[in-house]
């Protein structure tokens, strides 16, 4: 099973706009609401390409309420702890060719018991055969170490993660080795502390990483595609060619597709192809929808996989 966490889920309100105008009137077409935040967006896409997860993190008011109702109506179980003060609407305005501008609300404030209990519900869930997903930002009154102290308490069980977060958390929960990460080019060049990294650069950075316990780093690179840094090998895949309805949750599709195949033990080449065709089909797609499971299937032939080379012990 794959357990999302989600600390500070969203009312993703998505809406088409044909040109953005700054201090202006603008007129909305299609808007779209769904149940979002990075983790939840990562069970969806599980629950599209057939796999078993159950989504957690903190939800209240009416807001948690609609997000509840709809995971419901996705046959996603959910285990969230009920906390005071309303979950966040996000506002996401889309422009032709896929250009986003995000509006996001700060979210509800977390007690101190209620991470708590979070975090040992957590804990008894935890096992050799479970994937923690531990995705996106933290309310106030979550501190920023909570992922590193995820990680470690479910790592003792046997558990797996892949973490997906920027800024102190992502540098706070590296000292607990989290098995798989997805930093972008500019996250790693400010965990490093340099800038106007070239592809060597990240080559090293992420190989770095290693020595924290990471076991593979995905290099997230926008439209040029993304490279995976393991011990031994070190690929590069382009970006696939699609028309783009919307780039929101192109990235918690990718976490999620390597987090299914990494589950059902595939071999490293097709979790890459799964992650990159998953990532494109939520391109493909309006506001935070996950990718049909045919459409995956489809983009995977098309996925390209370069051999850059091979890194000696």
């Amino acid at each position: 099973m794959i357990i999302t966490v989600t600390m500070n889920p969203a009312i993703d309100k998505t809406a088409e706009v044909n040109t953005f105008l700054h201090g202006e009137l603008n007129r909305l077409t299609k808007v779209e609401i769904d149940a979002g935040g990075k983790g939840i967006n990562v069970s969806k896409t599980i629950r599209e390409l057939g796999g078993t997860t159950l989504a957690t993190g903190f939800l209240g008011g009416s807001g948690g309420a609609v997000i509840a109702s709809v995971l419901k109506k996705l046959s996603i179980p959910e285990h969230f702890i009920q906390v005071d003060g309303e979950t966040r609407t996000n506002m996401k305005l889309v422009e032709p060719g896929g250009v986003l501008t995000e509006l996001n609300e700060p979210g509800p404030i977390i007690g101190k018991e209620q991470v708590e209990t979070l975090l040992n519900d957590l804990v008894e869930l935890a096992g050799p055969d479970i994937w923690f997903v531990l995705a996106g930002s933290i309310p106030a009154g979550v501190k920023p170490d909570i992922y590193e102290r995820i990680i470690r308490a479910v790592k003792e069980k046997g558990a797996s993660v892949f973490l997906d977060a920027d800024g102190e958390l992502f540098r706070r929960a590296l000292e607990a080795g989290p098995n798989l990460i997805k930093p972008n080019k500019f996250e790693l060049e400010q965990y490093f502390g340099v800038s106007d990294a070239n592809e060597l650069d990240l080559i090293y950075m992420g190989k770095k990483l290693m020595d924290k316990g990471v076991q593979m780093t995905v290099i997230s690179m926008g439209n040029e595609g993304a490279m995976f840094v393991t011990k031994d090998q070190i690929y590069r895949v382009p970006g696939l060619s699609v028309e783009a309805r919307s780039t929101v949750g192109a990235g918690d599709a990718m976490v999620a597709a390597l987090t299914y195949g990494m589950e059902q033990k595939y071999d490293l080449k097709t979790c890459i192809r799964l992650g990159v065709a998953a990532s494109a089909g939520a391109v493909m797609t309006e506001g935070t929808k996950p990718p049909a499971r045919e459409t995956v299937d489809r983009l995977m032939a098309l996925v390209e996989i370069e051999n850059i080379c091979l890194l000696e012990d």
